[in-house]
């Protein structure tokens, strides 16, 4: 197969989507590897050739970009088939593969694609038409394109090539059973027995490792190499390191005779000739019915599992179908929870705009796989939208037991950002309460460090809340890089009027101003700063660090669109979030059940801590969040290009291919808005989650709706009557201001609302005990 090198680093494989095939397996044509991936036999081999062999792990983190074709991948937006398309369809797809070759027509690939999923479901393959596209029609081709192109630079790169090296060569073994087995090598040296594994995704199955390890112990010159064309996971580091010392122990040397060559190497797969069948994803897409979202972030998050158990069943399943690297680490591969924005283009009207995302790498996910990427994908699309319709003022929650009618706003209470915010606020009771245990290194110091009143620590009330601290961020290359939104807890004195459980008088009645301000710094210096780095770092806050990286981005749209009106104009203030409403499992969620348990709490005090001589403490938070402001820095480009060196590039590259940033865990996965294409035949874009069942109304045609309704024009304001909007900053709140003042909270709010942080109060009642009696 003819390999073309252009100066881009494209690699494209000659191939017609007529040519896909389900059947089993055909056996690897042997060739040697210059004529196989650069059209030229070369008369000798390099001295040089061949990857640098000594050592056991030799990493080379200068990321490069390649390509390759994939004509199956412009299918991937084909709905599951009704009974009656079925029926059409038949079993002989080889029939419907012959109309459409003729044809030329996408709605008759389709009709193959059907024939070839009911072909194989009925000899007991997949019964789950989206994993099957997926999988098998997709990614079967996807493996060997991508495979192929891989080898292909590392053939060219390492100088490959001459009468010595020959690909896909075949060597026949014994493995411990005694059996018989032949292993295909991906480039061998016939001469010197260097034996070469490629992997584009940097993973190396323990299978393969056996398979080598006999090799290499039957006959004494073998020895291996295996080229990872994206960060090598530890497993596999760990597997080819312990052939390394087997086959060391086994021959009696001290020579590295099993090594990994870590070449990372990004591979961007072409959709080629995109149709009415070609998947656009509507998140992320101010109007869904011109502009479509694709990228690697939208496919990682349709394959993976919405639970562990059944993300556990995928990983399986694409493992066992992953030969060449397609699915890179697979749907598990990446650690949803901890997904957030990390950028995000500037708008431009009629074109959409690119983004990209960042999460951890799991970090073992055969046993425990990442899952939720559907839906945690899908929050930060909605709350950046949610960001955008709401006017700034709305943006604030708030549990008081004095204020039950100002939980939150109504609009913004029907929107999965609102929730996220609600609830992290009863999550900080329960966090604060559980870092003034006394137990602890830190709940003791605060508790010995309180005013004493006959004994015993007396603290006033007073109120915690949520607010931004002051986001990092890079405005260059026509979007803004989200480098750091930290999160910051606030505590200061205020008092409060419900009574907690114990009732009586409360010790704090008779403490002075001096003794408020010692106790506001004592908490400031031991409970504050633990519970704040919970916050912006434990998993229970993901979802509202999530959803404030979102915050940060549509400011920066908002700033944008002032300047020039872009697709996101009429979505704007306008208080219309119809688009973006509660999702399962929380559609059913209410802002008032979340309120009712806390003051549950907060009167019957749940939380108690018993402390030395039969006292008894009762520690009831009263917290608050408040997003109304989005303070951020703008970096220059020196400290940029010091201090996230080669990001640029990484997230450039992210748009078209899941990659890993310089040498972390971290990995990057952008998307990119495309023109639907034009056409006679209806668009069947998907829902952003897929479903197994058929549409209501059978038919031979995809629906023609798009999944997602575009926003009706409507009128900026509106909102709960008691809270008008709050002045806007001429910059669109993107201005660091400084100020700590909780504006959502208090702005066009009763005066009572000015202390609708939080309150956090202390009611002590002390047990009768032989020092009272």
């Amino acid at each position: 197969m003819a390999v073309a090198f252009t100066a881009a680093g494209a690699v494209t494989l000659a191939g017609l989507p007529g040519l896909h095939t389900d059947e089993a397996e055909a056996k690897p044509r042997t060739q040697r590897c210059d004529e196989k991936y650069l059209g030229q036999k070369f008369d000798r081999t390099p001295a040089n050739s061949g990857p640098p062999d000594n050592l056991e792990y030799d990493p080379w983190p200068n990321d490069e970009t390649y390509t390759y074709d994939n004509p199956a991948k412009a299918y991937d937006g084909v709905l599951p088939p009704t009974e009656k398309q079925l029926e059409k369809a038949g079993t002989d797809y080889r029939k419907w593969q012959r109309i459409a070759d003729k044809s030329g027509k996408p709605a008759d690939r389709v009709m193959e694609i059907y024939a070839r999923f009911q072909e194989q479901r009925d000899r007991g393959g997949y019964t789950d038409f989206k994993r099957y596209l997926d999988v098998k029609y997709i990614g079967k081709p996807g493996n060997n394109y991508r495979g192929e192109a891989f080898m292909a630079r590392m053939v060219k790169k390492y100088n490959m090539i001459g009468p010595d090296w020959w690909c896909e060569d075949p060597v026949d073994y014994t493995d411990e059973d005694g059996k018989k087995k032949r292993r295909w090598v991906d480039a061998r040296n016939r001469r010197t027995n260097v034996h070469v594994e490629g992997k584009s995704n940097g993973e190396v199955k323990q299978g393969q490792i056996d398979a080598d390890r006999q090799i290499a112990k039957q006959n004494e010159k073998v020895t291996n190499r295996y080229l990872t064309g994206a960060r090598t996971d530890q497993g596999t580091k760990d597997r080819v390191s312990q052939l390394n010392k087997d086959v060391q122990q086994h021959r009696g040397t001290t020579r590295t005779v099993a090594g990994i060559n870590e070449r990372r190497s990004n591979a961007i797969e072409r959709t080629r000739n995109p149709n009415n069948y070609t998947r656009y994803d509507p998140r992320f897409n101010p109007d869904p019915r011109k502009n479509g979202m694709r990228g690697p972030i939208i496919d990682q998050a349709l394959r993976s599992g919405k639970s562990l158990e059944e993300a556990q069943k995928l990983q399986r399943i694409y493992n066992n179908n992953n030969s060449r690297g397609y699915f890179m680490r697979g749907p598990g591969g990446i650690d949803f929870s901890s997904l957030e924005l990390s950028y995000v283009g500037a708008p431009v009207k009629g074109k959409g705009f690119n983004y990209s995302m960042k999460a951890d790498y799991a970090k073992n996910p055969d046993t425990n796989p990442g899952y939720g990427g559907d839906a945690k994908l899908t929050m930060s699309s909605d709350a950046m939208f949610t960001w955008l319709a709401l006017t700034p003022d709305k943006f604030w929650v708030n549990l008081n037991p004095d204020q039950p009618e100002t939980i939150m706003d109504s609009k913004f209470a029907s929107t999965d950002a609102g929730r996220v915010l609600l609830e992290a606020d009863l999550r900080l009771k329960h966090d604060f309460f559980k870092a003034m245990d006394p137990k602890t290194d830190t709940g003791k110091a605060a508790w010995d460090g309180l005013v004493k009143r006959n004994g015993w620590p007396c603290l006033n009330s007073g109120r915690n809340w949520i607010e931004p601290k002051t986001a990092k961020v890079r405005e260059q290359d026509g979007g803004v890089y989200i480098l750091d939104a930290p999160l910051k807890l606030k505590s200061e004195y205020m008092d409060i009027n419900t009574p907690g459980p114990g009732g009586g008088r409360s010790c704090a009645e008779d403490l002075t101003k001096a003794e408020i301000e010692h106790n506001e710094r004592v908490l400031n210096n031991t409970v504050v700063p633990l519970v704040e780095k919970w916050i912006n770092t434990e998993p229970q806050y993901a979802d509202l660090r999530r959803v404030y990286n979102a915050r940060v981005a549509a400011e920066y749209i908002r700033r944008k669109d002032a300047a020039s009106p872009t697709d996101f104009h009429g979505i704007i203030d306008s208080n219309d979030v119809k688009r973006w409403p509660l999702r399962a499992p929380n559609q059913d969620w209410d802002k008032q059940q979340v309120f009712d348990k806390y003051r549950k709490i907060f009167t019957e005090g749940e939380f108690k801590y018993e402390l030395t001589k039969g006292q008894e403490v009762w520690v009831i938070t009263v917290g608050g969040v408040d997003f109304s402001k989005a303070p951020r820095r703008n970096i220059n480009r020196g400290q940029f290009n010091l201090e996230h060196r080669g990001l640029d590039k990484t997230t450039k590259t992210s748009t078209g291919a899941e990659t890993t940033y310089q040498d972390t865990e971290t990995a990057y996965l952008g998307g990119t808005s495309g023109k639907l294409p034009d056409g006679d035949e209806p668009n069947p874009t998907p829902t952003p989650t897929p479903t197994d069942k058929p549409t209501d109304k059978p038919t031979d045609k995809p629906t023609d709706q798009p999944t997602t309704p575009a926003p009706d024009p409507s009128t900026p304001g509106g909102g709960d009557a008691s809270q008008p909007p709050a002045t806007k900053d001429p910059d669109g709140n993107l201005a660091g201001t400084g100020s700590n003042t909780p504006v959502g909270l208090i702005a066009g709010i009763a005066a009572a609302l000015a202390a609708a942080g939080g309150t956090l109060v202390w009611w002590m009642r002390r047990r009768r005990s032989t020092e009272d009696s």
